[in-house]
């Protein structure tokens, strides 16, 4: 017999090991989740990936496994799994048909088709090539049914449309209220897709919990936060009793790279092991995901995360063109908040550690101030390069952030008939906007730069082909999805977007982050291309604006015009 260098029991959801100190040290090598200070034991949760890599380790360093066979039996099933992702995802076998009334792309099906094998996936495709097709597909099967499709306030009626376009025979019903009530009446069938947003998911979720065999969550990045918000504790008790979970998203996080934690863990549970697992393996102190790129990798390898590109699927569209373009400002409105801008900026500078929620606090309102007073400021040149492009006969898609710049923009254009698409707008309101600007009736569709989920139907305006970004935002990701609001599938027209930049307030620091940072999301959804980073309020981005301010330096820049 050889040598036993220790134990493995199971103990609940972990793995119990006690070994000799040199293979502890191995140990911790071979699975960096684990604490890197155990000295008497070492904890390792039950995975199926954890159990094939301990068996791959006891081959080396053998010792006494309590559950040996419940152990094979999990790595043969992790095993069995890998097998079936590289299947579906390198094509090897033939793609799983679904019969819908408006047939489904290739690569659409295989998405379907993945997600009934690994039973849990976050679908990260690119804007515009139809992840809710993808959604739909599994909801043609009768086992996958009754299912669950949970979206934003303003879009449970073209989430019906959309189904009801791919699969008339299917029954929905959107919920109209934020408590249970009969969901059919005596006699008739209950719905095969029960419809609703994140904002009443809390109210229904006892009664679907168990109910509900396939759950959609679109825009999963609305759950990011976790437990500190009802509307997961929610989703987390119907996902975690239905069959099948599917994530869409574009943009799965705009900051830190740990909260793919929380939406993994809603659609593959225990996949990641614990948070504090996850944290060590992957994420720095700052809580920001160590190697992007690796992560994107390890998300793909594992069947959690599925991306395409236009490109990965030939449907490429024409290029959009980016054009840095400078308008004016006024000084005057900026001159207004200097005082209290640097005394802001040297608070957030300070090097003291002490009285950290007062630099927090800071943080947020300098940022908040200076985005605002910029985006004042050059509101009135903004609304004259609109002006000129509508006059020159486009249709222009503006956008912005804060209510006292939209207003300027309203009064400045007020003869063009501008709509909006904001976040205080009702569903309703959203519509009649999308409709007069689909129209012709307004030549000015005012929208907020994160209120615009949803929105499709723009890329068949036959004039429609120009975005303005009049206030900017930290994060490229949400640039680049409002840009895919017409960069999307059905778009035959060169697209421009045009960034109007101001030589001064938050303009130069932000446009210089925009233009050459290199960070997060982008490595986990694309690991082979270039890389932005997406910084939060208490960033990178926000001190170097702090030290822009105190310095007065004026960065010079080429715009190409």
């Amino acid at each position: 017999m050889s040598k036993s260098y220790g134990t493995i029991s199971r103990q609940e959801k972990n793995w119990h090991i006690e070994c000799e100190p040199h293979v502890k040290t191995r140990l911790k090598r071979v699975f960096p989740q684990v604490s890197q200070h155990a000295s008497k034991f070492i904890e390792l949760s039950d995975t199926p990936s954890n159990c094939h890599d301990l068996l791959w380790f006891i081959e080396r360093y053998p010792m006494r496994v309590d559950d040996l066979k419940y152990m094979k039996a999990q790595s043969k099933a992790y095993v069995s799994l890998k097998e079936d992702i590289l299947d579906v995802m390198d094509y090897k076998r033939p793609i799983k048909t679904f019969d819908l009334a408006v047939p489904p792309y290739e690569y659409q099906r295989a998405a379907a088709d993945l997600l009934l094998n690994v039973k849990g996936l976050l679908l990260g495709d690119d804007l515009g090539l139809g992840k809710t097709a993808s959604g739909i597909c599994p909801m043609i099967l009768p086992e996958s049914l009754p299912a669950l499709f949970v979206t934003m306030t303003h879009l449970p009626m073209q989430i019906k449309n959309e189904i009801e376009r791919f699969a008339p025979h299917l029954k929905c019903h959107i919920l109209k209220k934020a408590s249970p009530y009969p969901l059919h009446k005596e006699g008739e069938a209950a719905p095969d897709v029960i419809i609703t947003s994140y904002s009443k998911l809390n109210g229904w979720a006892e009664y679907l919990a168990g109910k509900i065999k396939y759950v959609v969550f679109d825009e999963i990045q609305e759950l990011r936060t976790g437990y500190t918000s009802q509307k997961y504790s929610a989703a987390k008790l119907i996902s975690d009793q239905a069959e099948l979970r599917l994530g869409l998203s574009a943009t799965p996080i705009y900051n830190y790279g740990d909260k793919f934690y929380n939406i993994i863990e809603i659609l593959r549970p225990d996949s990641l092991g614990t948070a504090t697992e996850f944290a060590r393996e992957w994420c720095s102190q700052e809580k920001r995901i160590n190697d992007p790129k690796a992560f994107g990798m390890f998300l793909r390898d594992e069947g959690l995360m599925l991306r395409r590109t236009r490109a990965d699927v030939n449907r490429e569209l024409p290029p959009v063109q980016i054009i840095p373009q400078y308008v004016e400002s006024d000084p005057k409105v900026l001159d207004q908040i200097k005082g209290k801008a640097m005394e802001l900026a040297k608070v957030i500078l300070s090097s003291t550690q002490e009285f950290q929620g007062q630099k927090l606090r800071a943080t947020e309102e300098f940022n908040i101030m200076m985005r605002q007073a910029t985006g004042i400021a050059k509101a009135p040149y903004v609304a004259e390069f609109v002006r000129m492009l509508v006059e020159s006969g486009e249709s222009v898609m503006l956008y912005g952030w804060h209510r006292d710049v939209y207003n300027i923009w309203l009064e400045r254009l007020a003869e063009f008939n501008p709509v909006m698409y904001t976040g205080t707008e009702g569903p309703a309101a959203k519509e009649r906007s999308k409709q007069a600007f689909l129209n012709d009736e307004s030549k000015v569709f005012i929208s907020s730069l994160r209120s615009s989920a949803g929105l499709d139907g723009l890329q068949y305006h036959s004039k429609c082909k120009t975005f303005v970004f009049g206030e900017l935002d930290w994060s490229p990701g949400v640039h680049d999805q409002c840009i895919g609001r017409l960069d999307r599938d059905g778009q035959i027209k060169q697209i421009s977007a045009y960034y109007l930049l101001a030589d001064s307030g938050s303009d130069p620091i932000i446009s210089d982050v925009l233009g050459i940072k290199k960070g997060q999301l982008e490595g986990v959804k694309n690991p082979n291309g270039e890389l932005f980073e997406h910084l939060i309020t208490d960033g990178g981005g926000i001190k170097r604006l702090a030290e822009h301010i105190l310095n007065k330096k004026v960065i010079k820049r080429t715009y190409i015009l």
